[in-house]
């Protein structure tokens, strides 16, 4: 191994750019893992695209790869071992409120990104080595099973965060669930609710996509314009028990309430800015006791039951995936993602 590497490297708003960086050195503490997969996510996107951050940084963490080197004190994990890579674990600590009330997302621990290709650590997986930090070394891998392709192993962090945040709206089986978008993540979640035993009424305005959520488990599938009249067709004119907004317009929140029955929950998966206003009617919050929930990002309890979901070909992994792109075209990646066409649903990158 020489010691630089091929990153895509942020530097500003839609500025990221393939070139040379070293490869990380490791501590005694942390491990060196070779990228084989990264997953193309809209959070990242985002970011990107509004210039959110300062640069330099690499950013990517939807990571899968194999280890390549381990530091003297770490226990559990040798060279070879092929992993999937969560970047944010908290402290669990029991002196933590955040942890102690299962707010992980909120544990000053984890909000300390644990991955990194150099630079502010950022995820790291549009590079081809990240040096894993040791909270996540220690608490925040998950080994891949023979056969079980690196693919596959990219969703393990976004379908934690979409049981996590489906569980939080507390979804039981034979609830109605209406799904705000069918990108990705949302198909994601329209799979996991169905798994769940409801019955999930999907939304988007691209005919592709509501297709695909049929076959991602939808009993329906609906413009925007369609929500009111294809949740009476299935016999829940007074609302659904419980709507998920998976595109990031806040706007779609005023849609979202519109379509719960009194007594039902919002749940915001995919606003991930803050300062994102929208005007809310807090009457429908007090009088029609309407729930608005937020949830962000993972949660450490499910990691192995979530694997062991995705392990089992839970998910329709290769009908999801539809685009591999090499690092060397990583712009190209982050274009289609950002701007789909029919036929595009989840892009990665195949960065070795």
């Amino acid at each position: 191994m020489n010691n630089r590497m091929w990153a895509g490297v942020y530097y500003g708003r839609d500025d990221v750019r393939v070139e040379q960086i070293p490869i990380p050195t490791i501590h005694s503490e942390e491990v060196l893992v070779k990228v084989e997969v990264c997953g193309v996510c809209g959070t990242d996107l985002k970011k990107i695209h509004h210039g959110s951050l300062p640069g330099p940084r690499v950013f990517g963490h939807e990571t899968s790869g194999t280890i390549v080197q381990v530091g003297q004190d770490v226990q559990g994990w040798s060279v070879g071992d092929r992993v999937a890579i969560m970047h944010h674990v908290p402290c669990c600590q029991s002196s933590c409120r955040y942890c102690r009330h299962r707010d992980y997302a909120q544990c000053p621990t984890y909000k300390l990104t644990g991955v990194t290709a150099g630079f502010e650590p950022a995820g790291g997986g549009y590079a081809e080595y990240v040096r894993v930090l040791p909270h996540c070394t220690r608490h925040g891998m998950v080994r891949i099973p023979d056969g079980i392709s690196f693919e596959a192993a990219t969703l393990v962090e976004p379908v934690n965060t979409v049981v996590k945040g489906l569980r939080r709206s507390k979804v039981e089986p034979s609830d109605a669930v209406v799904i705000f978008g069918q990108g990705p993540i949302g198909l994601l979640i329209t799979k996991t609710a169905a798994s769940m035993g409801a019955l999930v009424v999907t939304v988007d305005p691209l005919p592709y996509r509501r297709k695909s959520s049929l076959r991602f488990g939808a009993s329906l599938a609906v413009t925007p314009d369609e929500v009111s009249a294809g949740l009476t067709e299935l016999g829940v004119a007074d609302g659904a028990d419980v709507a998920v907004i998976a595109v990031p317009h806040a706007a779609v929140l005023k849609s979202g309430m519109r379509s719960v029955r009194p007594g039902g929950s919002i749940l915001l998966f995919a606003q991930t800015q803050l300062n994102d206003n929208v005007q809310l009617d807090v009457g429908e919050v007090c009088v029609n006791e309407k729930t608005v929930i937020g949830s962000y990002s993972s949660d450490i309890t499910l990691q192995n039951e979530v694997a062991e979901m995705i392990w089992g070909g839970d998910y329709n992994v290769d009908e999801l995936i539809t685009h591999h792109y090499p690092l060397r075209d990583l712009n190209e990646a982050f274009a289609t993602a950002s701007h789909p066409m029919d036929g595009v649903l989840k892009v990665v990158v195949n960065v070795s």
